[in-house]
């Protein structure tokens, strides 16, 4: 493998087509302001270096980026490439990840708007995140111990599972399929409204009007707190372990909690079945 050092880069697709190559302390700035630096190229490695222009990794394959910084100038900085590793590295331009599969990143900071979208195939562990339309459209998604933050995260994605993290996010897995929440902490408005096969196990889930118009939805040992109007319209079976503020008109299923504050009953299509201590819903209160 090709070693360049201490290099700087500005022109347009400076290292274009490239094979086998690793930088080391460069910097991929300056006056010239070029677009694509590594675009169209395989085997790469980036160790230790400075991304502040436009579109770095497009069509790429076997790359691997190390305690690096992409500026918020980096923008889309990530995209059609394939087999990416990303370690120990901030990601702070907008879209910096899209249309991508086999990815792994580990120990890096993503604040990036639109991240994610539509890749395949993505692992992220020891992360955190701020984004708004976080992952829109991926799939195959493995998260461990990530703290996100922002607005309309994992819509519409697809065979995703999540273990040991907190999200502090609205309007979020809105149209997900075949996804896993396990040990984490979600808070937000309108979690997870037409989704199918959602499943949440021993998490701790807050914010109104949760888990809305959704099929084949699971609680497994969760908490709910200040959750009210929740279930509206919704296939569901449910073990909580706290008291709900209000149940609204699920549709089918069963819902087990210790109480509920109130079930609002005003849609005759709602045959859903609330138990509270082993009772009925007429004891629910």
């Amino acid at each position: 493998m090709k070693i360049i050092e201490n290099e700087t880069f500005d022109e347009e697709r400076a290292l274009y087509g490239v094979r086998n190559v690793k930088v080391e302390r460069c910097r991929f700035d300056g006056p010239a302001d070029g677009e694509s630096a590594f675009k169209e190229c395989a085997n790469i490695a980036a160790e230790n270096s400075f991304f502040n222009l436009r579109y770095p990794f497009w069509h790429d394959r076997g790359l691997t980026v190390t305690n690096c910084e992409l500026t918020v100038n980096c923008r889309a900085a990530l995209w059609y490439s394939r087999r990416i590793r990303l370690e120990h590295t901030l990601l702070h331009g907008i879209k910096a990840l899209r249309e991508c599969a086999d990815v792994e990143l580990r120990g890096c900071d993503i604040r990036s708007p639109e991240f994610g979208w539509s890749t395949k195939k993505i692992t992220m562990e020891d992360c955190t995140a701020e984004s708004e339309y976080f992952m829109m459209r991926a799939s195959g998604l493995r998260f461990r111990n990530v703290t996100f933050t922002g607005k309309y995260s994992f819509q519409y994605i697809r065979d995703a599972v999540l273990e040991n993290c907190r999200l502090s996010t609205k309007d979020a897995f809105w149209h997900a399929r075949d996804v896993v929440v396990k040990n984490s902490v979600v808070e937000g408005e309108y979690l997870g409204w037409y989704s199918r096969n959602l499943t949440f196990e021993n998490c701790v889930i807050r914010g109104t009007q949760p888990l809305c118009y959704c099929k084949g939805l699971r609680l497994i040992n969760c908490r709910m707190e200040h959750t009210d109007l929740a279930f509206e319209k919704s296939e569901v079976q449910a073990t909580v372990t706290t008291p709900i503020d209000s149940v609204k008109n699920p549709k089918a299923g069963r819902i087990e909690a210790p109480a509920v504050g109130e079930v609002i009953r005003d849609d005759p299509a709602s045959r859903g079945e609330v138990v509270c201590g082993g009772h009925p819903a007429g004891r629910c209160a």
